[in-house]
């Protein structure tokens, strides 16, 4: 009977095997092994070398989350209060460049940004630049920005959608400015959006590669970057590829759980 109920998650169960868990035990496997298949620790420690490169890449990742977080939060908070018609029809723009591939939304940009690119010729026009925007760390912040802000407004707007009216009415009712009311009630019922959005732009902005490699050239090498070369470029050597990918998935996995346990503290405060 048992065996039963279970029979219809048999095939997510295999998908997981196939495609997550057979994967992971294979990176396991090449970042504690050499080229001859004996164990060893080498490539974990190898991955101090690239300690700068870490940590450009987190640095840009929690640049690109705290623009995006800037720019979500008043945006959705607009877009869950307007009629319901206008809420669809933002949400549908919002979703429309996403309906694009990723690789031409960023070749869009560099075509934007590039020294002969519609921006400069503009500011030409007006007596301005050239300026140098492509292939700086300004145009990969903006690329990450570019393609993750919807999954920044997304959680944001589907926090802020369920909380009630009468609660802003009756703080402004007791006196509270727009402020109190932003600062008092809407942002701490809406932290696990936030949460949530912090998570979803992090994780793919700090172990993104396509974006800081068009957009950003080889002076802005991030962590992405340096896995494919492992794996794709002329210095292969899937054992230290792995090995990388295992220190940032166990850094990704330290920061969701830190992100977690500060939302349900923060939960905890506000119900007492």
């Amino acid at each position: 009977m048992i065996f039963k109920s279970k029979l219809p998650a048999s095939p997510y169960i295999i998908w997981a095997a196939v495609f997550v868990l057979i994967p992971l035990i294979l990176v396991g496997y090449f970042a504690f092994t050499d080229s001859s298949g004996n164990f060893t620790v080498m490539n974990i420690s190898d991955v101090g070398k690239f300690g700068s490169v870490f940590i450009r890449s987190v640095l840009l990742g929690l640049i690109a989350t705290a623009i995006c977080l800037i720019l979500a939060y008043p945006f959705a908070f607009i877009m869950s209060r307007i009629k319901p018609n206008y809420q669809k029809l933002i949400m549908m723009l919002i979703m429309l460049p996403m309906w694009m591939n990723f690789l031409l939304r960023t070749y869009a940009w560099m075509t934007l940004l590039e020294n002969n690119g519609l921006i400069n010729k503009l500011a030409a026009l007006v007596g301005l630049g050239p300026f140098q925007m492509i292939n700086t760390s300004g145009a990969v912040v903006l690329g990450m920005v570019y393609n993750y802000l919807p999954f920044m407004i997304l959680p944001l707007y589907t926090v802020m959608i369920k909380i009630d009216k009468s609660v802003i009415e009756a703080a402004q009712d007791l006196g509270a400015n727009f402020s109190g009311v932003l600062l008092r009630i809407v942002f701490p019922l809406s932290k696990p959006g936030v949460m949530s959005g912090i998570t979803m732009v992090f994780v793919p902005s700090v172990s993104t590669f396509i974006i800081s490699q068009m957009l950003g050239g080889g002076a802005n090498l991030l962590i992405g970057d340096l896995i494919e070369q492992q794996f794709l470029g002329n210095a292969y050597n899937p054992q230290l590829g792995s090995a990388i990918s295992i220190i940032l998935m166990i850094f990704i996995l330290l920061s969701m759980a830190l992100l977690n346990q500060f939302d349900e503290d923060e939960t905890e405060g506000i119900i007492v």
